[in-house]
């Protein structure tokens, strides 16, 4: 029997985001993110993959050109969605290929488990990390605060007793105040920021989906901590605190506060979106002791040029990381 399966465009917003929360996608796959992503240097593309009518799930495609001779890149995060087999696959990278011209097709899967797919390899040119920790929501509030470790315990009990009050940002100034934040969060870390715009796109753009969450004190904001939002999952976007919300451990406050709303919305679970061996992963796994390994990048190459640039790719990368270093001696 020839399985018959059919691409189709999705120029729609509300239809694509019914799309995504009914078929248990990631919010990276929210029309919002597109648009996001699409002010900032890329190009987003919807589609949905169906089998004689019948929806099997769907992709947002994000292009970016790649320098001459290259073509794009097309890059899907945390999808495709839904379950579209093999057949669908093959479906989506041959329509990928007629469609932009790529030279290379990226995913990063909302699984733990590797796509099984022909002509697909494990690739190092990550976006996102695959080691996380993921929170089930389904667990009594009391199940999840016994897995906590015992100082992350203390340190909540010791931020209500400071004063503390949580709210949702509502207006572009309470995201500036954020971002006065996160930007000192960053200087103190060694991490790069965005523009403001692209932070305050993101606030306008997902809306609901994608709250900030912030922790007040006396009226200042000390704390803040901004996911992306669906029924199936809270994925971690940013968050941050100044000194003041550090010496009164804000930061411990807030996150659970942000869990319990999480799960009390009916949200799965929530992922902390990446862990590194630094001192945020600590905080982070003081929540969620227990880690998750996500799938990880897989790719196929869509062009003759695709061994040029799996190759080229990494070294790249590292003459880049090599003049930074250079640079800030």
């Amino acid at each position: 029997m020839v399985v018959v399966i059919e691409i189709q465009s999705e120029n729609d917003a509300l239809a694509w985001n019914n799309l995504v929360k009914q078929t248990g996608g990631h919010p990276l796959q929210l029309w919002g993110w597109g648009e996001v992503k699409s002010a900032h240097g890329w190009q987003a593309h919807r589609v949905r993959i169906l089998q004689q009518g019948r929806v099997l799930g769907g992709a947002q495609l994000l292009i970016k050109r790649l320098p001459w001779p290259f073509g794009a890149l097309v890059y899907i995060p945390r999808g495709p969605f839904g379950s579209i087999g093999a057949e669908g696959e093959k479906a989506l990278a041959n329509y990928v290929k007629t469609a932009f011209h790529p030279t290379v097709l990226s995913i990063e899967p909302d699984s733990t488990k590797p796509p099984l797919w022909k002509g697909w390899r494990k690739s190092s040119n990550k976006i996102l990390l695959a080691r996380t920790a993921v929170l089930n929501l389904a667990q009594t509030e009391e199940d999840m605060q016994a897995a906590m470790s015992k100082k992350t315990r203390q340190y909540i009990r010791k931020s209500q007793g400071e004063g503390i009050s949580v709210r949702k940002a509502s207006s572009a100034n309470d995201i500036a105040a954020c971002l006065a934040i996160y930007k000192s969060t960053a200087k103190r870390a060694g991490f790069m920021l965005h523009e403001d715009a692209y932070y305050q796109d993101i606030f306008q753009m997902l809306g609901d989906d994608s709250p900030v969450y912030m922790a007040e004190r006396d009226g200042r904001v000390v704390a803040f901590l901004w996911p992306i939002v669906t029924e199936s999952v809270a994925f971690e976007l940013y968050g941050g605190m100044n000194e003041e919300g550090q010496a009164c451990r804000a930061n411990y406050f807030l996150k659970w506060q942000v869990i319990q709303s999480m799960k009390a919305a009916g949200v799965k679970r929530y992922d902390v979106n990446g862990l590194l061996n630094d001192g945020v992963t600590s905080f982070k796994k003081g929540f969620i002791p227990d880690e998750t390994m996500m799938a990880g990048t897989f790719e196929t190459g869509l062009s003759p040029l695709y061994i040029v640039w799996r190759y080229l790719l990494p070294i790249a990368k590292r003459v880049a990381q090599l003049l930074r270093r250079l640079g800030g001696r």
